[in-house]
């Protein structure tokens, strides 16, 4: 049976969590640990700051209890903290839960792309150590279809859902481009890092970074392969700049209207577009009455998220669809996997017994030269085969449809194949 086993952002805070993250990674060889556990057969765990989960292919149920346990003791977790956080899928279950993770259907922002590349990395260390098996790779490889299909045949990705990614797309539909754009980032947090990876990756090519504090311009300039001021210069750079992102902290306006009015003249009527993500606000609403100057504020931004967050969750419902498909697939690939030992066991039988009365029949059939004999083989084998093709083929078809536990059970005992 597969099993899986975990905590997420959904069941756990981030402290229970951190937990169970350092438990599992202080110098711990975890593959030999759960490879240890008795009726642990195959292998994976994902560990990233979202979750943590453990798959595994197990031969009975009472594994899960070491399971739970082993994830239990590695995060110092109560049983009651364990119980109320740790969730446990299994078999159909298990399978629907690595699909929708790998296809970020599960995660904290539907439709990121980070989560994908983390299950993948995890597939390969699992690789590496050799911890999977049939059952687990060919789980993994699904789910990667999966997320495949779900990124190319749904829209799942296509809009932004968070304020920075928005603005930067909104620069874009303005500019039509950001190469050649000359881009102010005025600030040095959190915000205005994520802001301007979103940027590089859009084709932005010329940064500039101003802040309050000039090492910390200097840091995060650098990380960008830009220029870093401080906010002394900052009249300077806007007679620059054709894009401004603003978000610090400030209790006031950083750029007034006064400020802008001041620069006009010397930008010679170039647009400038200002985009402010900060709370409070860093740049004052009166400048958008200027000419050539556009601005727009979180609120502006905000909707744009709240409207592509319903367009993700649309087309999530297509992105379920995909993976009830792929479910499916992978669970009649399970099903003719528990039929294989019987095929196999039922070609045997009847191999050995063409064998057997071929021997019999060898003191009779020295009156045929060597290629006639041949010809008998190959023609009393051609019969056994046909024979066998529709017995095999209708116990792959139906154990999918059936139940592979007593299709098998009643040709094993038709055969006497445990005989």
């Amino acid at each position: 049976m597969i099993v899986l086993l975990g905590v997420n952002h959904k069941t756990a805070p981030l402290a229970v969590r951190e937990k169970i993250f350092a438990g599992c990674e202080e110098g711990k060889d975890l593959f030999s640990l759960l490879l240890s556990l008795k009726g642990v057969q195959e292998i994976l765990y994902i560990s990233t700051c979202n979750r943590i989960e453990i798959i595994a292919s197990i031969e009975e149920e009472k594994t899960v209890r070491s399971l739970f346990d082993f994830l239990a003791g590695n995060g110092n977790l109560t049983q009651a903290e364990a119980a109320k956080c740790l969730y446990n899928y299994q078999d159909k279950e298990a399978v629907r839960h690595i699909f929708r993770v790998a296809s970020s259907l599960d995660s904290l922002v539907m439709g990121e792309t980070q989560i994908l590349g983390q299950v993948k990395e995890a597939y390969r260390r699992a690789l590496e150590r050799n911890a999977t098996g049939t059952v687990l790779n060919r789980l993994m490889h699904r789910a990667f279809r999966t997320a495949k299909r779900v990124r190319s045949e749904t829209a799942i990705a296509v809009n932004p859902v968070s304020v920075s990614f928005a603005a930067v797309e909104l620069a874009k539909k303005i500019f039509g481009t950001l190469a050649g754009r000359k881009i102010l980032l005025i600030g040095a947090g959190e915000m205005a890092e994520l802001t301007g990876t979103h940027l590089i990756s859009s084709g932005a090519e010329d940064i500039i970074v101003a802040n309050r504090s000039q090492s910390q311009a200097v840091q995060l300039a650098e990380k960008f392969h830009g220029e870093a001021v401080s906010l002394d210069a900052l009249s300077e750079k806007l007679i620059e700049a054709d894009i401004v992102i603003s978000s610090t902290d400030a209790p006031d306006y950083i750029v007034t209207a006064d400020l802008i009015r001041k620069i006009h003249h010397q930008r010679k009527n170039r647009l400038l577009f200002l985009i402010d993500i900060a709370v409070p606000r860093d740049i004052d609403p009166a400048v958008d009455s200027i000419d050539n100057v556009y601005l727009y504020n979180i609120d502006n931004l905000q909707d744009i998220v709240d409207e592509n967050m319903n367009i993700r969750k649309k087309e999530a419902l297509k992105a379920e669809a995909i993976v009830e498909e792929e479910i499916m697939r992978y669970a009649n690939w399970l099903k003719e996997l528990e039929v294989v030992p019987t095929i196999v066991s039922l070609r045997t039988k009847a191999e050995e017994i063409t064998q057997a009365e071929m021997e019999k029949a060898a003191s009779w059939m020295q009156k045929f030269d060597q290629e006639e004999q041949e010809k008998i083989g190959i023609l009393v084998n051609s019969i056994v085969n046909k024979i066998l093709h529709t017995p095999v083929s209708v116990l792959k078809e139906e154990s999918s449809e059936v139940g592979s536990t007593d299709i098998v059970a009643t040709v094993r005992q038709l055969f006497r194949l445990d005989e």
